[in-house]
């Protein structure tokens, strides 16, 4: 059966106010699309978790979407600080925003236990380290084996996971190639998933190359397709990175005017993807 809807259509009934939201990437296949579809849509109160926050969740979170973020490391990579995010840690602005926290293999331990069904993960990398005191979420147990004391971190089961993938047929079932990060645990993990693809291929191109298969369809409640929905970032074997996007986001970001200009001409100025990808022009590159 198809799934295949609309961004527009796959935001609005599947992500609502309130809920834990986690759009996933490692470097390559980042859903700005569907981020800045969120934002149009001005979902409110989301907690946003997410390995990397970078430039994405810079800009929900400079467009007031979110009350809280679950991390483990913010920047623009390369390239120096996110003003969004500070500016809502420190200052308020536009609301209070409340961290959580964890190392990259902390928050990778928390979506694999939440894809596996159980309460918690242990692993010794919290060992001497000062997360521990800075997140009160970050315990530890007696091994039943050995009588060590291990740290562990508790699962997280997001309420909507978005993925964006090279390709997908229109059932769900979604296919990545090149960097792996944590897409497929957090899929898992979560209540409800939005595959937003490349393009949408015919089941039997799926069936003919089987290992690049991320995710089912059985586990997938909406399919979209969004060509360039990764822009600035990357989709391998599709285009490459807008390294001067990232470049020039540190100074967009760095003033709140700027970065709200910046706002209503790329995010709410745009109906979708496709008037995004029209007005960037030249610009884009395969």
């Amino acid at each position: 059966m198809s799934k295949l809807v609309s961004l527009r259509e796959a935001v609005a009934s599947l992500v609502r106010d309130g809920d834990c939201v986690v759009i996933e990437g490692f470097t390559h296949l980042i859903g700005f699309a569907s981020a800045h579809e969120i934002i149009r849509q001005r979902k409110r109160d989301l907690v946003l978790a997410r390995l990397t926050p970078d430039l994405i969740y810079d800009q929900m979170i400079a467009a007031g979407c979110a009350q809280k973020l679950i991390f483990s490391w913010a920047g623009n990579p390369g390239a120096g600080s996110l003003y969004g995010i500070r500016r809502a840690i420190e200052d308020g602005i536009p609301r209070r925003l409340e961290i959580e926290e964890y190392s990259h293999f902390g928050m990778v331990a928390r979506f694999t236990a939440g894809a596996s069904n159980l309460p918690f993960a242990a692993l010794k990398s919290f060992t001497g380290s000062d997360l521990p005191r800075a997140n009160p979420l970050i315990r530890s147990v007696l091994c039943p084996y050995t009588g060590q004391e291990i740290p562990t971190v508790p699962a997280l089961n997001p309420d909507v996971a978005i993925l964006h993938v090279q390709r997908a047929s229109d059932d769900g079932t979604a296919q990545v190639w090149g960097l792996l990060g944590v897409q497929k645990e957090a899929a898992f993990a979560s209540k409800r998933v939005i595959v937003v693809a490349e393009e949408i291929v015919d089941e039997s191109v799926i069936r003919n190359d089987p290992n690049r298969t991320l995710v089912p369809g059985f586990i997938v409640d909406a399919v979209v397709c969004e060509p360039w929905g990764c822009h600035p970032s990357y989709a391998q074997g599709y285009y490459d990175r807008d390294n001067e996007s990232y470049l020039a986001w540190g100074e967009i970001s760095k003033d709140r005017e700027s970065l709200e200009r910046w706002l209503y001409e790329w995010v709410y100025g745009v109906t979708g993807r496709a008037e995004y990808v029209a007005k960037m022009g030249d610009r884009l590159q395969n």
